[in-house]
């Protein structure tokens, strides 16, 4: 279960890797961990191994493995932080720079050109996931919809809205296709950051909560029971709904403001009367 063991940023990875046969080049051994991360297994932040256990867990002596992690870095496929430790690199946060990443965030259509792409492709993810998914795909899948519907339960807004984008990332990993699961952490991202929409928006208006929980369920329901037309059907059902609820809640939120204009100007009005007639 390499997935379920690095299915959280920031983890100490170990026992992933495999033994280098007939190699005295550090070429094997980048192919390896640019296979992990290409594939998912390694994310954002994971911490290798010391280099005496990593190169152990290769069969290679620590220069060829020090020649290995350097070729690595040298590519922004992996950092060294002050203190000690090797990470895996922040190459999602590049896919979109930060001066685009800006214009998204001042822009409102961009909030809807990113949920039309996004009923798109999560469509596609979840059909895939409904074909491809492993055993152990299926395992983590059941333990992140445990935790979202105990979440649910406690009434967790910010827990609920990781496990969310947490739940939509396994769907992405299940689907077992490289450039499908690195695009929808792209767009992830963007959502984490709040650069795209406000989730707690959408959390605070009615019924919302339990709408999204039933969704989330349909989805990993569809993708257990290997359904790919009813998994992308219920995947795509689920954005559409995000897309009418952020409309509302837009709308909502400037019925408000409206509201309180109006109350705010009435009683500058009355107060103004109030004076006049004193002075009377």
């Amino acid at each position: 279960m390499l997935r379920a063991f690095a299915s959280r940023n920031g983890l100490l990875v170990t026992d992933i890797f495999t033994p280098i046969d007939h190699s005295r080049t550090a070429d094997e051994a980048v192919l390896q961990i640019e296979s992990l991360i290409l594939e998912g297994v390694l994310r954002v932040g994971d911490q290798l191994p010391a280099e005496r256990e990593l190169s152990k867990q290769f069969g290679v002596s620590r220069p060829i493995l020090r020649d290995a992690l350097k070729s690595l870095e040298s590519r922004g496929l992996l950092t060294t932080r002050h203190g000690g430790g090797t990470y895996v690199a922040d190459v999602i946060g590049q896919v979109f720079s930060k001066p685009v990443m800006d214009l998204i965030a001042t822009h409102p259509k961009a909030a809807s050109d990113y949920l039309e792409y996004r009923r798109e492709i999560e469509g596609l993810a979840a059909e895939y996931a409904a074909r491809r998914a492993t055993p152990e795909d299926r395992a983590l899948l059941d333990e992140i919809v445990g935790r979202m519907k105990a979440s649910y339960e406690r009434g967790d807004f910010a827990e609920e809205a990781e496990i969310d984008v947490e739940f939509h990332n396994a769907i992405g990993e299940c689907a077992h296709n490289i450039i499908l699961l690195h695009t929808l952490r792209a767009c992830y991202r963007l959502l984490s950051n709040g650069i795209v929409l406000n989730r707690m928006m959408i959390f605070n208006m009615p019924d919302a909560r339990e709408k999204l929980l039933v969704q989330h369920l349909a989805i990993h329901q569809a993708v257990a029971a290997g359904d790919p037309v009813e998994a992308r059907r219920a995947a795509m059902d689920h954005i559409s709904y995000i897309e009418r609820a952020m409309v509302d809640a837009a709308r909502s939120g400037d019925w408000q403001r409206v509201s309180q204009l109006r109350l705010k100007q009435r009683a500058e009005a009355e107060g103004g009367k109030t004076r006049a007639g004193g002075r009377g």
